[in-house]
This record gives structure tokens, C-alpha cells and sequence, in this order.
């Protein structure tokens, strides 16, 4: 099949959010008669006018692809993505499901290991891993909480059918694109805004302040006083850093701004010492503390781990949760959900085949041009496959990597992701897209309504990472 007909193929077969058989839905009916009636010189005009709001706001996001530019926007599509009430309810009681047997499987794995002791998942998935941390083993984290900050990509291929594409539990990233998404469409088209009962987004920093507030460690004494720590401002998201550190009005550290005495963090200021009891940390654990992990590290703070085991600080999210998002342990979320919670998930998982197992491995390679093969590890789409799209040298250099490391891949059905409307260089069209809702959890669960929708700007495209060419949207949810 040529890529032309491979490309209407997949639009075909894709579900449209805006419109179904009947005609348009009625939750994207205002949306319909706003781009009827708006001509298309003021809607590029606005887009012209969006995107200057965001470069002077700062809202960049390095590409290491492209030569790690600081500069590069992330496309804006000013046509929002819509979700009624009754959606968004069955997303919130899924996510909120998934994220609670999350959470319940890091603190077993770090105690009593009861899963992998009833052969649910394998321990050689867990226990030689690279995002297990031995140095976790039998600590007691405040709430019992270990992944506070999850952000869930979901995609959608019917109008009842979400699957979660992803899990990310490490450091996840994007929120602040979602808060910038609905202050620009609030200045750019408040008139269309004001004809939607829009669920809000914007109490999403209080709502993280609160969550980190509520995992200060027993020996805390008043208010907790929460820091954001940065990796630097050569970091790729380091607006959202800055941005979400200003939003909830709390300090941006790098980890020359920490000290440690005695097992106690403290932040210098020019008063003088203060002591630190929850570190909102947006650096992976091989840099956190260069006495535990990596000694090269330049951007943690000597002794922190040491300080975190002693019960006088919160490390958010914990040190070892990589471990719940690696894409091999993914398959076997589903199967956490029955074991903690004893119930059926709400959400779906994509089925997977995990290539380390020699039955799935023959299956993927008789069907390579079929499948979606990602490395276990990766992230932000690099290293992905996407093999109805793949040309013969791609998939020829893919069977090499599959048949010498077979462990460090898995492979999904190609889904026809739904699209919404977007406006490109010719027009209005569908363009593929998902969603990444982001979950608090502390001494409660708490979501804001909506979340990061990323699209494929390229026709066809089932790719929407930023980092490989994609742009976001605003999220609406309509309150019931």
C-alpha cells in the first residue's frame, strides 16, 4: 500500500471526536458554528497571535533531536479538544483506580514482594530492573505514598473505548502546558470560552501544593516548607519548573541551593540555613545524590538519600518508581488492579507482547509491519517503531535490535487513535491525538478535570511527543 493510501486508510478508520455518523456531536456543536462563521485569515491570525504569547512568556521546550534548541515553541492548536461530564467520569474512576494499585505495587515490591510471591509478575522483571532501587528496601514513606505525581497517557478509539497507552510515574511533564493552553484560548477567544460550561484547570497548583503538604515527614514542625528541585535551566523542561514552583509560591533549588547536616536538609538563604521538609524533585534518581548514585553529578545534593531514609525529609515522586512505568512491567498493571484492589480495571492496557518471552518475540517479527515496537526503557518517542509506516531498511535494522535484545522491547497493535479538528497549514483537519491526565495522590486523590492532549501535527502521523514534531491543545471538560 502506497503512504497515501496508507494515510487515508488510517483516517478512515479512525474514530472522530467532532463528528459522527449523524453529524456533528452536540458537545462540539458551538466549536462547529465558530469555525463556520470565523474566517480562516482571523483564525490564522489568532494562531499568529498565540504563538507570540507564548514566546514571550517563555513557554519553550528543548528538542535534544534538533540540537537541544531552547528556543523551539511547542506547536498550539487553538481548536480545543472537548469531553462531556459523563467522559470524564469514567476517565477519573480509571485513573483513579489504576494510580491506587500503582502505588500499592512500589510499596509491596520495596516490603513484602506479596505479587511477585504469588507469581503474578515476574521477580526477574522487578528485581533486575534498572528503575528498581535496592536502597528503598523496607522505608517508610509518609501516607504510604511513593508515586505522588502520575500523568497517565490514554488514547481513545471509539466513543467507549480508552485505552492507557502509557504510564509515566517518575517525573512527568507537561502540566504546565496545560495551564498555558487554557490562559491563552481565555485571551484569545473569551467569547467562546463564555459559551461552555468549562470544568477549571487552573487550581492545579494549589492542588499539588496541598498534595506535597500532606507527605511532610511525622517529625515536621508547622507549616511544611516545599522546594522544587530543578536540574537547571539547561534542562528541557525547565519553564515548567520555574512556572510551577511560581504558581504554588515555593522556592526553585538546584542542589547547590541544599545542604545536609546530621540527616537534615536544609536551603540556604541569605538568613541563614532552613530546613526543607518535602522536595518536589524534578531529577531522575541517578542524579539526586551523588553519595548514593551516580558520583559525577553535578545537580544533586550530597547525603539527601541518607536524610530521605531518616524519615526527615519527602522525596516527590519517591526514589524507585521508574520501576511502575518501565514499559515491560506495563502488561501487567491490569493484573496489579485484580491483586490489591480485587476488582476488573476500568481502563483497558493496549494488548502487548513483551519480546523478552520467545512466543511473543516469534510473533513480532512474523508481523513487524504491523506493530508498534518501543524500547522498554525509552521515553518521548525515540527509539519507537511504527511499523505500517516503516520503511524496508527500518524494519530491517528493528529485526536486528529485536533478535540480539529482545528483552529491552515490546510490541502493541497499530490502534487507529481518534483525531479532533486541527488547524494546519491548509486548513481544518483531523489529526490523531492523546491525553495525559495528571493524578495527586497524598493524603488524598485529587485530578483536575482535563489534561495535556498532545496531537500528530504531520497528516497521518500517530506520533504526538513533542519531542518528535507534536503540539498540544486545551483540554475541555464540560461540567455536568
Amino acid at each position: 500500500m502506497s503512504d497515501a493510501k496508507a494515510k487515508m486508510a488510517a483516517r478512515a478508520a479512525a474514530f472522530d471526536e467532532m463528528r459522527g455518523p449523524e453529524g456533528c456531536y452536540a458537545k462540539y456543536e458551538p466549536i462547529r458554528r465558530w469555525l463556520e462563521q470565523t474566517p480562516a485569515e482571523t483564525v490564522a491570525l489568532k494562531r499568529a497571535e498565540a504563538e507570540l504569547l507564548f514566546r514571550r512568556i517563555g513557554i519553550t521546550f528543548a528538542v535534544y533531536a534538533e540540537g537541544g534548541d531552547p528556543e523551539r515553541l511547542i506547536p498550539f492548536d487553538i481548536i480545543p479538544r472537548v469531553l462531556d461530564a459523563e467522559e470524564w467520569r469514567l476517565l477519573s474512576r480509571g485513573l483513579t483506580q489504576r494510580v491506587q494499585a500503582l502505588n500499592a505495587f512500589l510499596r509491596d515490591i520495596y516490603h513484602g514482594r506479596e505479587i511477585l510471591r504469588a507469581g503474578h509478575v515476574p521477580e526477574r522483571l522487578i528485581l533486575h530492573n534498572e528503575g528498581f532501587r535496592p536502597e528503598m528496601q523496607d522505608l517508610e514513606t509518609p501516607q504510604g505514598v511513593y508515586c505522588h505525581i502520575a500523568g497517565i497517557d490514554v488514547v481513545r478509539t471509539a466513543p467507549d473505548q480508552f485505552f492507557v497507552l502509557e504510564d509515566n510515574c517518575r517525573t512527568p511533564s507537561g502540566v504546565s502546558y496545560m495551564l498555558e493552553n487554557r490562559e491563552a484560548m481565555t485571551r484569545l477567544f473569551p467569547d467562546l470560552c463564555a459559551q461552555h460550561r468549562l470544568a477549571p484547570v487552573s487550581r492545579y497548583p494549589e492542588e499539588l501544593l496541598e498534595t506535597l503538604k500532606s507527605v511532610a515527614p511525622a517529625n515536621c514542625a508547622g507549616e511544611p516548607v516545599v522546594v522544587l528541585l530543578t536540574p537547571g535551566s539547561y534542562n528541557s523542561a525547565y519553564y515548567e519548573h520555574s512556572f510551577l514552583a511560581d504558581e504554588m509560591g515555593i522556592e526553585l533549588v538546584e542542589g547547590a541551593d541544599l545542604l545536609v547536616d546530621d540527616n537534615v536538609v536544609y536551603m540556604r538563604t541569605t538568613e541563614g540555613p532552613r530546613r526543607v521538609d518535602v522536595i518536589y524533585r524534578r531529577i531522575d534518581d541517578d542524579f539526586v545524590d551523588p553519595l548514593a548514585f551516580r558520583p559525577e553529578s553535578v545537580v544533586g545534593t550530597a547525603g539527601l538519600l541518607n536524610a530521605y531514609r531518616a524519615g526527615n525529609v519527602t522525596l516527590a515522586n519517591a526514589v524507585g518508581t521508574g520501576v511502575a512505568d518501565d514499559k515491560a512491567v506495563y502488561p501487567y498493571v491490569p493484573a496489579m488492579i485484580r491483586f490489591y484492589l480485587g476488582e476488573e480495571p476500568i481502563l483497558q492496557n493496549v494488548p502487548t507482547y513483551s519480546c523478552g518471552r520467545a512466543e511473543d518475540l516469534g510473533y513480532v517479527l512474523d508481523h513487524l509491519p504491523e506493530l508498534v515496537v518501543k524500547e522498554t526503557r525509552g521515553s518521548g518517542g525515540y527509539g519507537m517503531l511504527v511499523g505500517p509506516r516503516a520503511f524496508s531498511a527500518e524494519l530491517t535494522a528493528s529485526t536486528e535490535k529485536l533478535k540480539a535484545r529482545p528483552a529491552d522491547y515490546i510490541a502493541q497493535p497499530t490502534l487507529s487513535l481518534s483525531t479532533c479538528p486541527t488547524f494546519v497549514a491548509g486548513g481544518v483537519a483531523p489529526r490523531h491525538v492523546d491525553l495525559r491526565p495528571f493524578v495527586l495522590m497524598g493524603k488524598e486523590i485529587r485530578i483536575v478535570p482535563g489534561g495535556l492532549t498532545r496531537v500528530a501535527i504531520r497528516e497521518g502521523s500517530l506520533v504526538v511527543n513533542s519531542s518528535q514534531g507534536g503540539g498540544t491543545k486545551d483540554t475541555w471538560v464540560l461540567e455536568g
